[in-house]
């Protein structure tokens, strides 16, 4: 009984027990397959990437802006550390494990890491990845192997990696952008193309033995390659970039501008961008680094928090792109639009009269008459419309404006691209324009909205979106999409993307096209246009100067802030470049009166003058232009005196004789060097240029004469850009090396002419 009873039982038990055992081997190989599957393979395998190689950024002409090269990452395998450091090793007779202490002091010599924290890191000795240091060059790469190696080391490792370099620097940075310690895009093409450019990883399966080392046969690894990232090619000209920046920048230390600047080239046939320049320019190597003065001024807030946020504040307007993410009142430059309107709609033509008694009156709610007031108070009497352009008469624009009517005005506005929208431009972070509502606006009882807006105040618009109206008015009429990266090749060299010009729409005709263009070429080309400035001569140049105030500042903070801006278009009987230049708040301690035209327009002149040329635009040169043209100093230390002075004769200048003899043995300027027509060069005869420095007169407010007269007495010499030395009334407005420095004595002193006969602000 009692053993019937045991057995009974024994078979129950073993039921149960086989019960729970069936229910876990259920559980492991059918409910948890997946699970146990992938924890097994964990164990048994390591898995080591291999970066894909990110894609090349190239410039038009094939130029690299962006390109990645081999880095290394250095970690240390606290389990690795722990396991070995029981071990002897013995390279060069000397007994060494993988002793933490040894690691850490070696590491920390090498690369400069944490002492502490290194030890602090190998405690964890279930790990097998800590990082140490990433993105190291080769070198240092090979002093850790050599470290790895000397000590036999089996818990320190180096695996390949990629880092990106901008060979550049900072030009262009607010296209190209940069990337993260991740290799992945944060700013510019770099972010927006990121998809394109990363590629993708591969990686290396190695199965590990049961100490976890790894088992380094072929038979135990599985290899997948990496597939590198797209290469770019971008519409952007290095060439043409590099003289928007150095315009640029002179603009703004003449002007004394305080909230920055950009300057934007494109083609108005295409809509390709040949350079987008903003003043607060960072190295592309160092995004994170903030210019010295920015770093003192941080130093001093006392609270970490506040600091870190002012920091955060500063890197953030550094890596902004004002071109494309900002908005500004466009003031007269905006009255190319109102001025294609009107001509496209036979509201106007080029012979009508306007009259400008200095204001206008017009209706505004609830209905009430006020003056709207020109820029010149005195008024500019009777006028055509080309002379209303040219004296950018805010009363004859208004004029204008009435006559298009409020309800046209908006649908022009619209089809220019810049009501309430964006081009559609691949740069991130673009902003759209804001432009009335509609209903406000067409309000028939309030006319001070449209008188406004014909001459460029009371709505903003981003600095692309107007350069790409400006494009269409004078291209034919086209409104173009801008766009910047104009081809994209896979890692075999295969185009898998290629952005042909895009015509958006057609907004006004051919005819009234050319008919703007030729009247933008009076506003700079003839005498008495405010835009006279950014004259270049040989070249057919024309354009707009604008300039307004902030009104949310003066409203609430009863000051000025001004906008300055001019748009050039060249050349004008067949546009093919528009160049547009807007600075924030010029200061009127450059002693330079605030308008477009006097501080903005001798840049886009500036700017023209280099690139046309570049891009094959042959000048043609009357017999005025030819005989104040710059000369190009001649070699002179290779002839014989009678043959320098001939030559000298033949280039409209003139020489000084220092010593004797017929051997020329050196000359000032150097050869190569620009100087302005009518100067004279010195010429040494068996002797040497003197050796010593000059101090730079203050040249500003002299005309040209005055200028080169005081340099040539003090053994310097004049270059000029800017205004044409023709015009009466042109004189030095700033100078590239200031006054008060010290310069080698037969040095050249470039400056920049203005025409302030006609202060035409707006």
């Amino acid at each position: 009984m009692i053993l019937r009873r045991t057995l009974v039982l024994a078979v129950v038990c073993g039921i149960v027990a086989f019960s729970v055992l069936a229910v876990q081997l259920y559980n492991i190989m059918i409910r948890d397959h997946d699970f146990y599957e992938e924890k097994a393979i964990r164990q048994q395998t390591r898995t080591v990437a291999v970066a894909a190689s990110r894609g090349t950024i190239y410039d038009t002409n094939g130029r690299t802006l962006a390109k990645s090269a081999t880095a290394y990452t250095v970690f240390i395998s606290p389990y690795e550390i722990q396991l070995y450091s029981t071990k002897e090793y013995k390279p060069k007779e000397i007994h060494y494990g993988d002793d933490p202490e040894l690691i850490a002091s070696g590491l920390e010599r090498i690369l400069g890491a944490d002492h502490d924290k290194l030890l602090e890191q190998m405690k964890d000795t279930k790990s097998w990845y800590k990082t140490v240091a990433t993105k190291i060059e080769a070198d240092l790469a090979d002093e850790v192997r050599a470290f790895i190696d000397e000590y036999n080391l089996a818990g320190v490792h180096i695996e390949e990696d990629s880092k990106r370099y901008y060979p550049n620097g900072d030009l262009a940075c607010h296209v190209i952008g940069f990337v993260g310690t991740e290799n992945y895009g944060l700013e510019g093409i770099e972010a927006l193309y990121d998809e394109r450019l990363e590629g993708t990883n591969g990686s290396v399966v190695r199965l590990v033995a049961q100490n976890g080392t790894e088992m380094l046969f072929e038979n135990y690894q599985n290899y997948n390659d990496a597939i590198d990232g797209n290469d770019l090619t971008l519409t952007l000209d290095c060439n043409i970039q590099a003289i928007a920046e150095k315009y640029l920048q002179q603009a703004m230390e003449a002007n004394y501008i305080q909230n920055g600047g950009c300057v934007i080239v494109m083609n108005v046939k295409t809509g390709e961008i040949l350079a987008l320049a903003n003043a607060n320019s960072y190295d592309l190597n160092d995004p994170w680094a903030l210019p010295e003065e920015v770093q003192e001024q941080l130093a001093l807030i006392p609270d970490e928090e506040e600091r870190s946020a002012a920091r955060t504040a500063a890197l953030m307007a550094q890596w902004r792109n004002m071109a494309v993410s900002d908005t500004y009142e466009p003031g007269s430059v905006f009255k190319i639009i109102t001025m294609a309107i009107g001509l496209e709609e036979g509201v106007v033509k080029e012979n009508d009269n306007f009259y400008c008694g200095g204001k206008i009156p017009v209706g505004g709610i609830p209905g009430r008459i006020t003056d709207l007031n020109c820029w010149k108070h005195a008024g500019h009497g009777n006028q055509t419309l080309r002379e209303a352009a040219m004296h950018s008469c805010n009363v004859a624009f208004a004029n204008i404006g009435m006559k298009i009517g409020a309800e046209k005005y908006d649908e022009y506005v619209e089809a220019f691209g810049l009501m309430r929208s964006k081009t559609g431009v691949d740069l991130s972070g673009e902003a759209a324009s804001q432009w009335w509502d509609k209903k406000y606006f067409e309000d028939p009882n309030n006319m001070s909205s449209l008188t406004s807006a014909a001459f460029g105040q009371t709505f903003n618009v981003t600095p692309i979106g107007m350069i790409t109206a400006v494009s269409a008015a004078v291209n034919g009429g086209y409104l173009m999409e801008p766009y910047i990266v104009k081809e994209v090749r896979n890692e075999d060299g295969e185009v898998v993307y290629s952005k042909e010009p895009t015509v958006v729409r057609q907004v006004i005709s051919e005819e009234t096209s050319a008919l703007v263009a030729d009247i933008l070429e009076s506003v700079v080309g003839d005498k008495g246009g405010t835009g006279s400035n950014a004259y270049v001569p040989g070249y057919r140049v024309g354009g707009k100067t604008g300039t307004t105030t902030k009104t949310t500042i003066e409203v609430a903070e009863n000051r000025k802030e001004y906008m300055v801006s001019f748009c050039g278009v060249a050349p004008c009987d067949d546009p093919e470049i528009a160049v547009l230049l807007v600075l924030d708040n010029p200061s009127s301690e450059s002693g330079i009166y605030i308008g477009g035209g006097q501080m903005a327009a001798p840049y886009v002149g500036m700017i023209m003058s280099e690139v046309l040329p570049y891009l094959g635009v042959q000048p043609i040169y009357t017999a005025e232009e030819e005989a104040l043209l710059d000369v190009t100093v001649p070699r002179l230390t290779n002839l014989d005196l009678l043959s320098a002075r001939l030559k000298a004769q033949e280039m409209g200048i003139t020489l000084r004789e220092v010593g004797e003899g017929d051997e020329i043995t050196a000359q000032l300027p150097s050869p190569g060097a620009q100087i302005a027509a009518g100067s004279q060069m010195i010429i040494y005869l068996g002797q040497s240029a003197p050796q010593e420095e000059v101090t730079v007169p203050d040249l500003t407010g002299m005309t040209v004469n005055q200028a080169r007269n005081v340099l040539q007495n003090l053994g310097l010499f004049l270059d000029t850009a800017g205004a044409s030395p023709a015009i009466s009334g042109v004189k030095v407005a700033s100078q590239i090396i200031d006054s008060g420095q010290t310069v080698p004595y037969g040095a050249v002193i470039q400056v920049t002419l203005v025409d302030s006969s006609n202060l035409g602000r707006y």
